[in-house]
C-alpha cells in the first residue's frame, strides 16, 4: 500500500498544483470572486491531503497497520467528495454540489482520527 499512497499523493498534488494554476489563471475571468474562493479552497484541502499521503507512505514501515490504510482510503474519497464537489460547484454553478462537500470534510476528520490510531499502535 506505501507506494499506492505515494503515487496518488503525488498525482494529488502535482494535479493540484495545474488546477491552482487554473484557477489564478483560467478561471479569474470567467466566475465570481466568491466562486473562486471556493475552487481555491478545494485546491487547498486537496494539497494538505496529498502530502497526509505522501507521509502515510512513509509512515507505512513503521505503523503499517489497518488503521493507516483506512486514513489513506479516506483522504482519497475526502478529496474526491470535498475537493471535487467544489471544483464542480465553481464549474458548473450547481449549487447543490455544495451539499456533497461536507462528506469529504467527514472523510478528511475520519482519516485523521485512524491516522491517530495508527500511530498509537
Amino acid at each position: 500500500m506505501e507506494i499506492v499512497f505515494f503515487r496518488i499523493g503525488v498525482a494529488l498534488a502535482g494535479l493540484g498544483v495545474g488546477l491552482g494554476a487554473f484557477g489564478a489563471h483560467g478561471l479569474r475571468a470567467r466566475v465570481s470572486a466568491d466562486l473562486l474562493a471556493v475552487f481555491e479552497t478545494g485546491v487547498r484541502y486537496q494539497m494538505y491531503h496529498a502530502l497526509a499521503l505522501i507521509g502515510i507512505s512513509l509512515a507505512w514501515t513503521r505503523w503499517s497497520s489497518a488503521h493507516l490504510t483506512a486514513a489513506g482510503w479516506l483522504f482519497v474519497a475526502g478529496v474526491g467528495l470535498f475537493s471535487g464537489s467544489l471544483y464542480l460547484l465553481t464549474v458548473t454553478g450547481a449549487r447543490w454540489w455544495g451539499a456533497v462537500t461536507p462528506l469529504g470534510g467527514v472523510c478528511f476528520l475520519a482519516g485523521w482520527i485512524a491516522l491517530l490510531l495508527a500511530a498509537r499502535n
